[in-house]
C-alpha cells in the first residue's frame, strides 16, 4: 500500500470529531474525568445522563423544574444542585458540555413512561430552557458565565411511528415540530449567541446503498426518513431556526459515509447548506468494545467523519459502568480500553490544527494528517483482518511513532514496513 504525505499542502482545518457521549463518572466522583482532558475530548454530549426513567438528579429538564405547574421565573422553581456540579467538573477539565434540553430514555416505556409525553404547555417548556441556559452562561439564579454554545432541543422523537412504543417521545411528529418551532424561536430570541438546534434523529439506515435495501430497511427505519423529510419541510415553511442538526448511527464507516452525504445533500437542497452538521451518538461494531478491532473502527471512523461532510460527531459514549454501549473504560477496573487511544490519537491530529494532504487506496484503511509550523502527525486505521505492508512517501522527517494493536500500545523509534492487523497507527513528524 503506498501513502503519500504532503505537509506543505495545507486542506482545512481539523474539526472536533472525537466529542463524547456520557462522561464516565460515578455517584458525584468525577476524577475520571482526567482521562477526557487527557485525550483533548472538546465535547461532551449530555443525553441519558438523568437517571432510569428519565427520573434522578441531573441534566434533564423535569429534574432541573420538577414541577411544571411551578413559576418557571422563580428561582426557588429548579434544582440545579447536581447538574452544576457535572457541568462544573467538565469545564474545569476544558471538556464543553453540549447539552441536550429534553430527557432521558426510558427503555420500559412500553410497561408505563412517565417522562415522554409532550409538555402540556410549549411556550412554558421553552422559557424553562431559557432560564437553565441563563443559569449557565449568564450567572442567573446563583449560576454561571460558562461558555457552552449547544443547546438540543430533544432527542430522537423519531425513535418509533407508534407513540405508545416509542422510548423517547410520547406524541406525534406534527406535535414535535411545533415543539420545535416554539422552542427554536424563543431561545434564539433570548440568545442570538448561541446555537439551537436537534433534533438528534435515529438516523438514515433506510437510505444505504451499501447493503441490499430490504436487509437494511423496516418501517421503523422508513419513518426516521420521513420524520426527517417532515422536519425539514415544516421548519422551512415556518421560518424556524437551525445552527445546527444532529444525527446518529451505529452503522459502519462505509454506511456513515453514505448518512453524512445524505444529510448534507437533503440540507442544501431544502436551503440550508450553511448548517452544522453533528453525528453525535455513533458507536461501530458495539459487541467487538474492549477489543483491537473495534479501536482500529473507532479510529478509522473519525478519520472518516474528517474527510466527510460533517462538522462534528461524538462517540456513544464514554460512561464508566455497566452498559452496552460504554466502550473506553473497563468498568471492573475503570482503566481505559483499546478504544480509547483512537481519541489520544485524534487529538494529535486536532491539537496541530491544519489538515494537510494524503494520497492513499486501500480498502479498509483510513489516514488524516495535519501539521502546525514544524510539527507534523500522520494518525493510520488498519480496520482490516490483514497485515498490509506501507510504503510511505512523505515531505517530512519521522521521529517516532505509536502503535496500537494486538496488546500493544506502545512508542516506537520507527515506522513499521507493516501495518499490524486491525491497528492504529500515530507517527510524529518534523517538518523539513
Amino acid at each position: 500500500m503506498k501513502l503519500k504525505v504532503d505537509f506543505n499542502e495545507v486542506i482545512g482545518k481539523i474539526k472536533p470529531m472525537h466529542g463524547v457521549g456520557q462522561p464516565p463518572f460515578s455517584g458525584v466522583d468525577f476524577s475520571m474525568f482526567r482521562y477526557l482532558k487527557e485525550a483533548g475530548i472538546p465535547y461532551s454530549r449530555l443525553h441519558d445522563v438523568g437517571g432510569a426513567f428519565g427520573g434522578g438528579r441531573w441534566v434533564d429538564i423535569p429534574n432541573l423544574f420538577r414541577d411544571f405547574s411551578a413559576d418557571e421565573n422563580d428561582e426557588a422553581s429548579y434544582d440545579f444542585t447536581f447538574t452544576d456540579m457535572l457541568i462544573t467538573a467538565l469545564i474545569e477539565n476544558g471538556i464543553e458540555p453540549f447539552f441536550r434540553l429534553g430527557v432521558t430514555i426510558e427503555n420500559q416505556a412500553l410497561i408505563k413512561s412517565y417522562r415522554l409525553d409532550p409538555p402540556s404547555d410549549y411556550g412554558k417548556w421553552a422559557r424553562i430552557c431559557e432560564h437553565v441556559i441563563r443559569h449557565y452562561t449568564e450567572g442567573w439564579a446563583n449560576g454561571f458565565n460558562y461558555d457552552i454554545k449547544y443547546w438540543e432541543i430533544w432527542n430522537e422523537p423519531d425513535n418509533y411511528e407508534d407513540i405508545n412504543r416509542n422510548q423517547m417521545w410520547r406524541g406525534t411528529k406534527e406535535q414535535f415540530y411545533e415543539l420545535y418551532n416554539v422552542a427554536s424561536k424563543h431561545l434564539k430570541r433570548c440568545f442570538p449567541h448561541l446555537k439551537i438546534g436537534g433534533y438528534a434523529s435515529c438516523g438514515f439506515y433506510a437510505i444505504s446503498k451499501t447493503f441490499v435495501k430490504e436487509a437494511n430497511s423496516s418501517p421503523r427505519k422508513e419513518y426516521f426518513i420521513d420524520f426527517f423529510d417532515g422536519f425539514i419541510d415544516y421548519i422551512k415553511q415556518n421560518d424556524c431556526p437551525l445552527d445546527f442538526f444532529s444525527w446518529h448511527s451505529y452503522g459502519t464507516i462505509e454506511t456513515n459515509a453514505e448518512y453524512c452525504s445524505y444529510a448534507k445533500k437533503r440540507l442544501v437542497e431544502a436551503g440550508y447548506g450553511d448548517v452544522e452538521i453533528t453525528c453525535n451518538e455513533w458507536n461501530s461494531l458495539v459487541k467487538e468494545r474492549g477489543t483491537y478491532k473495534h479501536a482500529a473502527v473507532t479510529a478509522g471512523m473519525m478519520l472518516m467523519f474528517q474527510d466527510a461532510p460533517l462538522d462534528s460527531a461524538m462517540f456513544y459514549d464514554a460512561r464508566y459502568g455497566i452498559s452496552i454501549y460504554g466502550s473506553l473504560f473497563n468498568p471492573l477496573t475503570a482503566e481505559p480500553l483499546p478504544s480509547y487511544y483512537a481519541f489520544t490519537a485524534f487529538n494529535q491530529l486536532y491539537k496541530l490544527g491544519e489538515q494537510v494532504s494524503v494520497e492513499l487506496c486501500e480498502a479498509g484503511v483510513y489516514a488524516v494528517a495535519a501539521r502546525k509550523g514544524k510539527s507534523g502527525c500522520l494518525v493510520i486505521a488498519n480496520t482490516t483482518e490483514n497485515e498490509i505492508p506501507l510504503e510511505l512517501e512523505m515531505n517530512a522527517f519521522e521521529r517516532f511513532c505509536y502503535i496500537t494493536a494486538n496488546g500493544d500500545d506502545e512508542k516506537h523509534s520507527s515506522v513499521p514496513e507493516m501495518l499490524p492487523k486491525e491497528s492504529i497507527v500515530v507517527i510524529n513528524t518534523d517538518i523539513g
